[in-house]
């Protein structure tokens, strides 16, 4: 599809590609290069299970290795348990080294200078394999009867721990069916065993290591080994044991939890998320009311601030949590009410007047609260959502989503943040990101200090800004989201002379990075057409 887009410099107008497309709307972008400022870290535009083309092309700082499997890691038999994700079975990986895929997955980062996050397993049991490095089920068939569903093709014997007779899950399995127990002293030899093989984190090795992931929802992810829900304090005791095991072998390390799902488990214990669901009652939690009526987060920081004032040390360095929006954002579909819907939702990770669409029902502004319980219970404690997804990777709806959340972890001051996963190289999604990243192909990117970009309308267009230190450019990352006609955008400039030329590159759905041509800009700013449903990078050199 061929555009037009317009500049005005002044009185100059200049027209780069034509297009017929009358225009929707107005918007004015107030850009002001003093206010808001704020550093914008690398290591938001993180990324888990990057192949090495990914690495390398978008510039990534940050890789996470993570997710339900890695709960159940067995470093010295390298294998793992699938859990719920697949029939419970503990497959081994086709080496036999110990460590050998935190090994690989170390070395992989390093050669395209990423940092690592690696995953320790705090649960209470690993994942064993049987004769031959052979397969084992967690809920057998034939030890636990029929089930209703198994791995009939690969595994026939793995059943999901669902009885065909009742429909009721099975109960009383012996976690040693498939597992061996874990312990803080285990972990810490694999960590001993890391830093044997690269170093420390000051001189190089493994800097980020994450207690696990999800555990307010372990009593349904790893049924097979916790059917009961954790409780408080148990995540807290895990955190405090397993961070110091790490930290005496390296430390240079910096621990990163508690690796939350999502809503549920920022508010609730496992235990009380699985009590109110049994019982279809969430007004009198016991796990809750046992600890002064506090969300879950909060009390877990405030636990840690009070052991950090005792002992003089601090375990936790990064305070995580998982995020997906629930109302069918994360999937593929792009129907014309959905994608407005997609548009909206990005507003939960950071708007106070946002009220979140889904069941939640209730004014989520993420990031905001996340800096506001660390602020109150953990000071200096950095922040980071080190999972999370937004749905239509192949669909420019889900590329605006993508690129408006990395806007947003930017100007709102995030540490880190990992995408789950990694998009492939075909989708827009993909390039949305390496908008941010290596938009030109020669590492250049996004500004690293966030400045002022405000706009009059963030479901339809959303704009960010930031001053580059390497070379003082100003960047400005303009999203047009709504669907229909082109907008005319103009850009209201305050505290900044450019060189009198914008760079343009622009994403569209036509699924292009396009390099447009040098176009003039004046000394209060400019307008340009944007086309609807578009990613525009404008880059203007200082004077």
């Amino acid at each position: 599809m061929r555009k037009r887009i317009f500049w005005a410099a002044g009185l100059a107008v200049w027209g780069v590609m034509a297009c017929g497309a009358a225009l929707a709307q107005s918007m004015t972008v107030k850009i002001d290069a003093k206010a808001n400022r704020r550093p914008i870290s690398p290591m938001i535009y993180g990324l888990a299970y990057a192949d090495d083309a990914a690495l390398a092309d978008l510039n990534v700082a940050l890789h996470r290795y993570g997710g339900n499997n890695a709960t159940r890691y067995n470093w010295q038999l390298n294998a793992d348990n699938r859990a719920n994700d697949y029939f419970f079975e503990s497959i081994a990986d086709a080496s036999a080294t110990p460590g050998e895929r935190g090994d690989t997955f170390e070395a992989r980062s390093k050669a395209q200078g990423a940092q690592t996050m690696l995953t320790i397993p705090t649960i209470d049991w690993v994942a064993k394999v049987g004769a031959n490095r052979g397969k084992l089920a967690g809920f057998s068939i034939a030890k636990y009867g029929a089930q209703a569903a198994s791995d009939a093709q690969w595994f026939p014997d793995a059943g999901n721990g669902i009885l065909k007779s009742t429909g009721k899950p099975v109960v009383g399995n012996d976690p040693n069916d498939a597992n061996v127990p874990n312990s803080s002293a285990f972990q810490q030899s694999w960590v001993r065993h890391l830093v044997s093989k690269w170093g420390t984190a000051a001189t190089g090795g493994v800097k980020y290591y994450l207690l696990d992931n999800e555990p307010s929802i372990w009593h349904s992810t790893h049924r097979d080994v916790h059917p009961v829900g954790a409780k408080l304090e148990e995540i807290r005791d895990k955190t405090l044991d397993y961070a110091a095991k790490i930290k005496a072998v390296d430390p240079t390390a910096l621990v990163v939890g508690p690796e939350e799902w999502g809503w549920t488990g920022y508010i609730y214990s496992g235990y009380d998320s699985q009590w109110g669901s049994d019982h279809k009652d969430y007004s009198q939690l016991p796990d809750r009311m046992a600890h002064g009526n506090m969300d879950a987060m909060p009390w877990l920081l405030d636990q840690l601030r009070k052991d950090n004032a005792r002992t003089g040390k601090r375990l936790l360095d990064v305070f995580s949590l998982h995020y997906y929006p629930q109302g069918g954002e994360f999937g593929n579909a792009t129907d014309a009410a959905m994608q407005l819907r997609r548009n909206r939702s990005t507003r939960s990770l950071w708007d106070p007047n946002y009220t979140d669409e889904s069941w939640i029902n209730g004014k989520v502004q993420l990031i905001p609260r996340m800096k506001s319980w660390v602020a109150a219970y953990y000071p200096g404690t950095a922040t980071g959502i080190t999972e999370y997804n937004w749905g239509a990777e192949n669909h420019i709806n889900g590329a605006t989503a993508q690129a408006d959340i990395l806007g947003i972890f930017g100007r709102e001051g995030l540490d880190m943040a990992a995408r789950w996963t990694t998009p492939a190289a075909t989708t827009p999604t993909y390039k949305a990101i390496k908008l941010f990243t290596n938009y030109d192909g020669k590492k250049s990117g996004f500004g690293n200090t966030s400045v002022q970009a405000a706009v009059p309308n963030a479901d339809a267009l959303s704009a960010f800004a930031a001053v580059r230190t390497s070379d003082g450019a100003l960047t400005v990352m303009v999203i047009s989201k709504a669907p229909g006609n082109s907008s005319a955008v103009t850009l209201a400039l305050s505290n900044f002379i450019s060189n009198g030329k914008a760079q343009i590159w622009q994403l569209t759905s036509a699924n292009v990075i396009t390099h447009l041509p040098d176009v003039a800009a004046g000394a209060t700013g400019l307008t340009v057409t944007v086309p609807a449903q578009s990613i525009t990078l404008l880059v203007l050199p200082r004077k």
